[in-house]
């Protein structure tokens, strides 16, 4: 785009500028495509489906006049030029793929709401001086193929991209492979991009907007996080002539550290919590005492410290458990994602374009992981949350209002034409 910057008063004052039948249309034909019977979608990560959405994506952002490259982990870039092609990008987006029963907004709002930002200025004729870029980032859910924020991780340095291509989904497919097959195994380098600024806006995925009757949650942090494998090995035994007081049951002392875990997550409250969300047990028979189980625990807090005394709390649990009942235990960390706090200057954008529009705001931290995440140890970095009826996600009944949709997405237009605007932070 050769046009110089135009003035755009409209963005001075609280005109929300979106169409929001536009950005509506896009979110659901993006839905038609793995359309489940239930209202849900289902496109894994490196699918056919994920690479016609993919596609469709491409089409739109030509069509509205971006520049579009593709790196070497699959993660797409449209850029809509700026008029100084040498300040870093001001970027937003999200992801396309979902969980096996997912919803059609969970990361889709967030690639579609910066594609409305780009149509929007399109519109208006709006050139910013900083390039704008949307992107979708691969395989954000980790559903098919682990770990989840695949893409951004890559891009931020922290996965390295030569073991991620070699991930296997439970046929033995590779990233890499598929990747080639679906068509999206790019050439443009994975590192080294500078990031002006990044803003992701997206669902809540949780109920405390709507219980609060409030638009746009203005995102200050997300919470650290620390998975964990754990194995109780105890002694199989039959259920009849075993003593109650000679048992070495696995599954009681599972049964302890679940508790175990919910009670300490209650404890140091608030922004902590506490999650087993997997667990199986061997061998399963009914008139078997269970000699070994596996499962999962999640642990999350907004503080560092915090966090590390409900691991401890929990190890010390199992120690005593495993005590207490005769048994033996493995356990393995999984995940290690540390608190974080988003960029003032990004916190604030947002802040302020839910003022300026006049709309209902509140402070929230997320709970969930997000690519915005990785994108923080880049460059300044925040996030706009809008409500999701019954704060339900990951769900195929996942639901959103159209004019929330339309109101976060014009809080994001209002904070990037700002960030891409120069040092004064003035709109254009």
């Amino acid at each position: 785009m050769n046009n110089p910057i135009v003035s755009a008063p409209q963005l001075q004052n609280s005109a929300p500028l979106i169409n929001r039948e536009r950005l509506w249309q896009s979110l659901m034909d993006l839905a038609q495509l793995g359309a489940t019977a239930k209202g849900g979608v289902c496109r894994l990560a490196l699918t056919d489906l994920d690479r016609q959405a993919r596609d469709l994506f491409v089409r739109w952002c030509e069509e509205a006049g971006c520049t579009v490259s593709i790196d070497g982990i699959g993660n797409i870039f449209a850029r809509r030029a700026g008029r100084n092609p040498e300040r870093a990008p001001v970027m937003t987006g999200s992801h396309i793929d979902t969980q096996p029963t997912g919803g059609k907004f969970d990361g889709c709002y967030g690639v579609m709401a910066g594609l409305e930002v780009i149509r929007t200025l399109n519109d208006l004729g709006v050139q910013t001086e900083a390039p704008i870029e949307v992107v979708v980032w691969t395989n954000e859910e980790g559903s098919r193929f682990p770990p989840c924020m695949m893409g951004s991780g890559v891009f931020a340095g922290k996965f390295d991209l030569e073991d991620t291509l070699c991930k296997q989904d439970e046929h033995g497919l590779s990233v890499g492979s598929e990747l080639q097959r679906i068509g999206y195994a790019g050439s443009r380098a994975v590192l080294g991009h500078p990031v002006g600024a990044y803003f992701e806006a997206h669902i809540e995925q949780g109920p405390v907007l709507e219980d609060r009757e409030t638009t746009i949650g203005v995102v200050m942090g997300c919470l650290g996080q620390k998975w964990f494998d754990l194995t109780l090995t105890g002694v199989e035994a039959h259920a009849g002539p075993t003593p109650m007081h000679l048992r070495k049951d696995a599954l009681v002392g599972a049964a302890q550290v679940v508790s175990a875990v919910n009670r300490i997550a209650h404890a140091q409250q608030p922004h902590a919590c506490g999650t087993v969300g997997c667990l199986t047990l061997h061998p399963g028979s009914r008139n078997v005492i269970p000699g070994q189980v596996h499962m999962t625990i999640d642990l999350r807090h907004l503080h560092a410290d915090k966090l590390q005394a409900m691991v401890d709390e929990v190890r010390q649990v199992i120690e005593d458990t495993c005590l207490q009942h005769g048994l033996s235990f493995e356990l393995t960390p999984t995940a290690d994602f540390p608190p974080l706090d988003f960029d003032p200057a990004c916190v604030a954008a947002v802040r302020q374009g839910a003022e300026q529009l006049g709309l209902s705001h509140m402070d929230i931290v997320s709970g969930a992981g997000h690519d915005a995440i990785f994108l923080a140890e880049l460059g300044p970095a925040g996030m706009i949350f809008v409500p999701c009826e019954g704060g339900i996600s990951h769900n195929e009944i996942e639901n959103a209002a159209p004019q929330d949709l339309a109101d976060g997405c014009a809080v994001l237009l209002r904070a990037m034409v700002n960030a891409a605007q120069g040092q004064g932070g003035q709109a254009a």
